[in-house]
C-alpha cells in the first residue's frame, strides 16, 4: 500500500477531482445535460416546485449517459501531462440506485476511470496508472431522521421549506425556480451565488426532475464566467432496475492499491497518537517546537481563529483569516527534509522575495507552499493568484 503523501501532486489532483464527480454523481444518482427541446413544467415558486417534487415517487434505479467537463485548470497551472480523464474532462456513463450504490464511468484519450461506491466503500481505478485508491466512506447515521425516511415520513411543507430559502437565503442568493427540459425531462433550475466573501466562486446551478426527487445537473461556475467551471451533465436517462453487476465492477486484479483509510474526521486504529488541542495564539506557540508566524491582520483580513492541529507527532498550527468562501487559511508546521516537496512540489516555482515556492492556480482559487526560517508554510484561498503570492509575502 502507498501512503497518500507519497502520491505525486497530479494523482492527488485526480482524486480531488475524482471526489468531486463523486459528491455530484451519489446526490444527484442521475445527471443530465441542460437545453435542448421537450416539454417544460409550468412556473411554480421554488418551494412549491421542491415540494412538489419531493412528493414524487423516487426510482429505484438510474441509468444515464454523461459528459464530464473539467476546465478548472488554466494552461500552465500544472506541469507535466496530465493522464486522466478526470483532468482533462471526459464522456461516459453512470449507473446508480436508491441504496446508496452506484459506478460512474468516464472513457477519454488521457486513460479511463472508474468510481465505484456503496454505502460504506469507495474506489477509483485510473487506468493511465493501473491504480486503484480505495477509502471508507464516513459511517451513516441511523438516527430518527433514517428511521422517518424509511418509514416514508411525510414530505416538508411549503411553509416549511419557504422558511428554510429564507434562512438561506440570508447568505446567499437563490434564483426561482426556472422551468426547463433537462435531458429529455421536465425540471426546474435553480442558481444560488454566494452575497458577500464569495471568493472566486461566481455560483452554481442544479436542476431537478419536475416530478420526482431527482437532481439532474450540477454546474460550478467561476466569477464572471458564463460557462461552468466543473460540470456533470448527461444527455440520455432512463429510470428502473439497475442490475448488481452494473453498479458492482472490480478493477483488474494487477493494479497498484492505495488505502485511503476512512474520509471522516476521526483517528482510528490503536496506534493512532493523541490529538493536542489548543487555540488561541499564546496557546498554539507553547503547544508546537517550531515559531509560528501568524500575525493579527494579513492583507488586510483579520484572524479569525488560530489552533493547533494533527496528531501529537505531527503538529500543525492552523490559522484563518476573513470571513466565508473568501477567507484565507494558512498552515504551518516544522520544517523537514521533506517540507517543500511532497505532493506540490512538482507545482511551477514562483519567488517570494528570494524564497522558493510551489503554486497551484485553479480558477476556483490558488495554493502556496514554501519553507522559511525553520517552518514551511502551506496558504489557500479562493482568491487570484496574485493575491495569495501577496499574503504569502506578508508572512515575515
Amino acid at each position: 500500500m502507498k501512503p497518500l503523501r507519497a502520491l505525486s501532486t497530479t494523482r492527488l489532483l485526480i482524486l480531488v477531482v475524482a471526489v468531486v464527480a463523486l459528491a455530484a454523481a451519489a446526490g444527484a444518482i442521475a445527471v443530465a445535460a441542460s437545453g435542448g427541446g421537450g416539454s417544460t413544467p409550468p412556473p411554480k415558486p421554488l418551494a412549491t416546485a421542491l415540494h412538489d417534487s419531493l412528493s414524487g415517487q423516487a426510482p429505484v434505479g438510474v441509468t444515464a449517459r454523461i459528459k464530464f467537463t473539467n476546465k478548472l485548470f488554466p494552461s500552465g497551472a500544472i506541469t507535466g501531462q496530465v493522464g486522466s480523464a478526470l483532468m482533462s474532462g471526459a464522456s461516459g456513463r453512470l449507473w446508480a440506485t436508491n441504496d446508496g450504490r452506484g459506478r460512474l464511468e468516464l472513457q477519454s484519450n488521457a486513460g479511463d476511470v472508474q468510481i465505484v461506491w456503496n454505502p460504506n466503500d469507495l474506489s477509483i481505478f485510473d487506468a493511465s496508472s493501473n491504480t486503484v485508491y480505495r477509502a471508507k466512506l464516513p459511517a451513516q447515521k441511523s438516527d430518527a431522521t433514517d428511521a422517518a425516511k424509511n418509514s416514508g415520513a411525510e414530505v416538508p411543507t411549503v411553509a416549511r421549506i419557504s422558511d428554510f430559502l429564507a434562512k438561506v437565503g440570508e447568505h446567499v442568493a437563490v434564483s426561482g425556480a426556472e422551468p426547463s427540459n433537462v435531458g429529455g425531462q421536465e425540471a426546474y433550475t435553480v442558481r444560488v451565488s454566494p452575497k458577500h466573501d464569495g471568493g472566486l466562486l461566481g455560483a452554481a446551478e442544479l436542476a431537478w426532475d419536475a416530478s420526482r426527487a431527482v437532481p439532474l445537473r450540477i454546474g460550478i461556475y467561476a466569477q464572471g464566467a458564463s460557462s461552468p467551471v466543473l460540470e456533470l451533465a448527461a444527455t440520455e436517462i432512463s429510470y428502473g432496475h439497475v442490475p448488481a453487476s452494473d453498479v458492482e465492477v472490480a478493477p483488474p486484479a494487477s493494479a497498484s492499491v492505495v488505502d485511503l483509510g476512512a474520509l471522516d474526521k476521526q483517528t482510528h486504529g490503536a496506534d493512532s497518537a493523541p490529538r493536542v488541542h489548543a487555540s488561541g495564539l499564546p496557546a498554539v506557540q507553547r503547544a508546537v517546537d517550531f515559531t509560528v508566524v501568524a500575525p493579527d491582520n494579513l492583507v488586510g483580513l483579520p484572524r479569525q481563529d488560530v489552533r493547533v492541529v494533527g496528531s501529537a507527532d505531527s503538529q500543525a498550527a492552523l490559522a484563518v483569516y476573513g470571513h466565508g468562501l473568501g477567507a484565507i487559511v494558512v498552515v504551518e508546521r516544522k520544517a523537514d527534509a521533506t517540507a517543500g516537496g511532497g505532493v506540490m512540489g512538482s507545482l511551477p516555482e514562483i519567488s517570494l522575495d528570494g524564497v522558493t515556492a510551489h503554486e497551484l492556480s485553479t480558477q476556483l482559487g490558488t495554493a502556496l507552499t514554501w519553507k522559511r526560517g525553520g517552518t514551511a508554510f502551506v496558504l489557500a484561498g479562493s482568491l487570484p493568484s496574485a493575491a495569495a503570492e501577496a499574503a504569502a509575502r506578508a508572512l515575515k
